[in-house]
């Protein structure tokens, strides 16, 4: 007969800790978040079951990941928020388009974008397994119906239930076609929302009818394409249970998703240090009431050892059987029995192994079938080379105006970005606008940035000197999504009336909106025919090449290089 684990460390393997996918405690990025290794090793010798990871590179993640397995010593659950390819939490991997753009894709070729969300899946997929990953937390499926959703928006699949359900059971078929499990979140629906769970409680004010119809076909898809793993969401749906939130709601997770719709696989909690769940509940009563609610898993508690504690103690006192806990340990087991390899089983050594190549060819490809040009004199796929556009932009003198939301949380713009690199080549001047720059706007609705400040800015100029200057084309690139922490959907900024202002001026060059298609459908219908413009929903640097080159920026340089190659021996 088996040994009984102790009741410890059965508490302990239902729960998922937060770590650093660099290995040392000096590179962690958000330590409030990310254990220190000592605490790391700790806990995993004690029985936690999963890490959750996030920094560093992809060669890095693949050490982190075989360091993790050393000191866990039994099968472990380790996964990463991968819902844009493995390259967009680890540099050297495949950082995709998200997924919203495929779900406009939908409307237009349903086949093409069901076909490429398959292959979306299928390169998350053997990624994240190659680089030491076995959990992937995704696809989001929350349908995206409402654009001033802060935290889902582009993340979704889709803004109709349809197109979502049938997008999500691709990338799904995908992704687990390759050995690792897949995610669906946040159940039973966050796209509908006006606030961020991670800053406060939002409310789902709808009735089942609506659920129905809206917030539950993709989790459905997700269900019967196999998925291994339901998250929850931290909102609250008083239509079914208006006293607690979905994460700890028995009628959502035991009597809406276990037994209407069926799902017997792994439930995990959202984040328990979300705001929206910590600033009501402690550590471990979160912990205790997840469980209770029907959850198996509790994700990144504020903390891990309050949550073990807890869950010992409501097992002791009777508030949880011991049953219950083993049916959740149960679960997992079984979750990591899907994998086609022994968890334990050590990775090579890194010298053996070679290199990881990001999938540039779908991810080029992906930017291509979501992205809309206009205003260029040119279709069809591929990277624009010399020859293949209209007019497009011109060499400068000129502005490169670029709006983003934070300077220091932008990946996608590093200071060698070719949003910068290749309009600077080509003499325009870059001006980054965010949070912490100086403000760019003037006191008049009608003409609302304050171009003089701007030029005098971006040239260095001195007051007489601009005075005695001819105005300078301006290139606009703009940086706006929803995200997680920002509280908004990057909207309240009057790009549309500084687009307007900048035509009456004859002096915007070109427009490039990366990220969210609510903003370019809000600008691209006031735009001149002959302005070159771009939408592209990735903001990733491969997607900034791409637009750029389809304005007409940085062919010269890839003649001058190819001259250059000609004569090299």
């Amino acid at each position: 007969m088996a040994a009984v684990e102790p009741l410890q460390r059965l508490a302990a393997s239902l729960v998922v800790v937060r770590a650093s996918g660099q290995l040392g405690d000096a590179q962690r990025r958000y330590p409030q978040w990310e254990l220190a290794n000592a605490e790391l090793q700790r806990l995993l010798a004690a029985g936690v079951g999963g890490v959750i990871l996030l920094g560093g590179s992809a060669t890095e993640l693949r050490l982190r990941c075989a360091q993790l397995g050393r000191w866990g010593g039994q099968p472990l659950l380790l996964c990463a928020d991968v819902e844009e390819g493995v390259g967009q939490r680890f540099p050297g991997a495949s950082w995709l388009v998200p997924p919203l753009g495929l779900g406009m894709l939908h409307s237009r070729d349903r086949q093409r974008a069901l076909h490429l969300a398959e292959r979306y899946g299928r390169c998350t997929g053997r990624e994240a397994r190659a680089l030491g990953l076995n959990w992937v937390l995704a696809p989001v499926c929350d349908v995206n119906n409402n654009p001033a959703n802060p935290v889902i928006n582009v993340r979704a699949w889709a803004e109709q239930p349809t197109a979502a359900a049938e997008l999500v059971a691709a990338f799904c078929r995908g992704l687990q076609a390759e050995g690792v499990l897949g995610c669906a979140k946040h159940f039973p629906g966050h796209g509908d929302t006006s606030s961020d769970s991670h800053l406060e409680l939002p409310l789902l004010p709808h009735d089942r009818q609506r659920l129905e119809a809206i917030e539950l076909p993709p989790f459905r898809a997700a269900i019967a394409a196999g998925v291994a793993t339901v998250m929850t969401a931290h909102l609250l749906l008083p239509a079914l249970d208006p006293q607690r939130p979905a994460t700890l709601s028995a009628a959502v997770l035991t009597g809406l998703l276990r037994q209407e719709l069926g799902f017997n696989g792994l439930v995990v909690t959202d984040a328990l240090m979300m705001e929206a769940i910590s600033a009501n509940y402690g550590p471990g009563e979160a912990a205790v009431l997840a469980l209770e609610a029907g959850a198996d898993l509790v994700l990144m508690p504020a903390d891990a050892d309050a949550a073990i504690a807890a869950l010992v103690a409501a097992v002791q006192g009777g508030r949880l059987s011991r049953e219950r806990l083993e049916a959740s340990a149960q679960r997992r087991r079984t979750a990591l029995e899907r994998l086609p390899i022994d968890p334990l089983e050590p990775l090579q050594p890194i010298e053996a192994i070679e290199p990881l190549e990001p999938n540039n060819a779908l991810a080029l490809e992906l930017i291509e079938a979501c992205s809309t040009r206009r205003g260029l004199g040119m279709v069809g796929p591929g990277l624009v080379g010399p020859g293949m556009v209209g007019p497009g932009l011109g060499n400068g003198p000129a502005l490169n105006l670029v709006r983003l939301d934070d300077s220091l949380a932008a990946p996608f713009l590093p200071s060698d970005a070719p949003a910068l690199a290749l309009a600077e080549r080509a003499g325009y001047r870059s001006l980054l606008l965010e949070r912490r720059s100086p403000s760019p706007w003037s006191d008049n609705p009608h003409a609302p940035l304050d171009l003089a400040r701007l030029d005098l800015a971006g040239l260095n100029l001195a007051e007489p000197q601009l005075a005695n200057r001819e105005a300078l084309p301006v290139l606009l690139q703009l940086f706006v999504r929803g995200n997680p922490f920002r509280g908004s959907a990057g909207g309240g900024e009057p790009w549309a009336a500084v687009v307007e202002q900048l035509q009456r001026a004859k002096r915007l060059a070109g427009l490039v909106v990366y990220g969210s298609p609510y903003l370019w459908q809000e600008l691209e219908p006031l735009l001149d025919a002959a302005t070159p413009a771009v939408y592209c929903p990735g903001q990733m640097p491969l997607a900034q090449t791409w637009a750029l080159q389809s304005l007409g920026l940085g062919h010269a340089d890839a003649a001058r290089d190819r001259r250059a190659g000609e004569f090299t021996d």
